[in-house]
């Protein structure tokens, strides 16, 4: 459950979520398996693995999670088949199978074979931090953030954000890596990425000290950062990207032992402190990159 990257959403206008009406809301939108013949189907369950609840909230901050549920019909195993009964037809018959009938057989062999497909599911967590106006979505892409949102919004009726950064960071994460003048409490971690505008070629440095010449005389050439990793307070590292997504988290020791005094098997327990630190620690650096980054003024 601890989030592996946050791409942060700004809310334009103060949200307030009553208990009572967002679970109604939700109901609406809750998850139910794929039916025989659906490919994908998409809803909230409840965050923490049981119970009706589908939401969990603590010191006003809301947690959802999103399942996605999709049948896997490989293309190859459909072609195949494909290919074997085409060639059945048209020895039976003599002629070559049309473009149209060909693409009508394929839609019968999927019918038949999509509800013996196996089901894979996915979960995209995510939470708003209502005192602080602030959405979080643990997603690697803009797709899967956006999906979420969205069907948070068709529950919940509006949701106004806006990502929480509206312009390239690229030029600020150059600076803190050519000048080695990064805000207080970041240490630069051991991976870059560094790309000239306009230009297909790609600069990458892992597993090295990327504040060396050998990497600053890139950016010395004109190319400029796209995503840096970084240390942030004794907190997290993180692999931080030009449009503000932060990916590779990973909180410290220092952090995740804090709720070692939890027992294991009391999971509810357990999940429900894991979830208020490490929102309450995304929060905060949200909120930190928003004021280094003077975010809050550019809105």
């Amino acid at each position: 459950m601890w989030f592996k990257n946050a791409r942060f959403y700004r809310l334009t206008s103060p949200l307030t979520l009553q208990d009572e009406t967002l679970q109604s809301q939700l109901t609406e939108c809750a998850f139910r398996p794929c039916g025989k013949q659906e490919t994908a189907t998409m809803g909230f369950s409840p965050p923490l693995g049981s119970g009706e609840l589908l939401y969990h909230c603590t010191d006003d901050r809301y947690w959802f999670t999103l399942k996605k549920q999709e049948r896997l019909l490989p293309g190859a195993v459909v072609n195949a088949e494909l290919e074997e009964k085409a060639a059945q037809i048209e020895a039976e018959t003599g002629s070559p199978l049309g473009k149209k009938a060909k693409s009508d057989l394929k839609q019968e062999i999927m019918h038949r074979l999509l509800p013996q497909a196996f089901t894979k599911n996915t979960l995209t967590h995510g939470f708003i931090s209502v005192k602080d106006n602030l959405v979080v979505v643990d997603a690697s892409a803009d797709g899967r953030a956006e999906a979420f949102l969205a069907m948070l919004r068709k529950a919940m009726g509006s949701l106004p954000v806006v990502p929480l950064a509206k312009r390239s960071i690229q030029a600020d994460l150059t600076i803190w890596l050519a000048k080695n003048k990064l805000p207080e409490s970041l240490i630069l971690g051991d991976e870059v990425e560094l790309k000239s505008s306009g230009d297909d070629g790609v600069v990458r440095a892992k597993k090295l000290d990327i504040s060396t010449d050998e990497v600053l005389q890139h950016v010395d050439a004109g190319k400029l950062v796209q995503k840096i990793a970084l240390e942030w307070d004794d907190t997290l590292t993180c692999l931080l990207q030009e449009d503000l997504a932060v990916k590779r988290i990973k909180f410290t020791d220092v952090i995740r032992e804090r709720n070692d005094d939890i027992p294991k098997d009391d999971k509810a327990a357990r999940m429900d402190a894991d979830f208020a630190l490490l929102s309450a620690e995304l929060t905060r650096f949200a909120m930190f990159l928003d004021d280094a980054l003077s975010l809050q003024d550019e809105q």
